[in-house]
């Protein structure tokens, strides 16, 4: 079973798509903020991320960029959520897989994580 990680500093956001992805077959664990997925990627790399943007400490974009340099951590496809309008082409820059404005469509979501986990999920 694939696992992906859900990195959102809104409890009621982790808690929703939890379920979503658990209902959807998928290994879930979550994260309040990029501090707490960073020592969860380093002990259990996820199969993908499901990042907010907008988050204390450090934003996803942030986040994202310090995955990609580090060479210790594999390839971890990264579907960037916000509610921004803004971002999207920054989000591609940093190699993301996918770009979800919320509120969150159902349907969007769980096409993207099929497609970059087909052989898994």
């Amino acid at each position: 079973m694939a696992t992906v990680m859900v990195v959102d500093d809104d409890e009621s956001i982790r808690a929703l798509l939890q379920r979503l992805l658990t209902g959807a077959g998928y290994d879930v664990v979550v994260a309040e903020d990029a501090v707490v997925a960073g020592h969860m990627v380093l002990e259990s790399p996820p199969d993908l991320i499901v990042l907010d943007v907008t988050m204390p400490y450090m934003s996803g974009f942030e986040f994202a960029a310090i995955l990609n340099a580090d060479q210790t951590v594999p390839f971890i496809p990264v579907i960037f959520l916000t509610s921004r309008e803004d971002g999207h082409d920054r989000a591609m820059a940093l190699g993301a897989v996918g770009y979800v404005n919320k509120p969150v469509e159902r349907d969007t979501l769980l096409a993207l994580v099929r497609q970059h986990l087909p052989q898994r999920a």
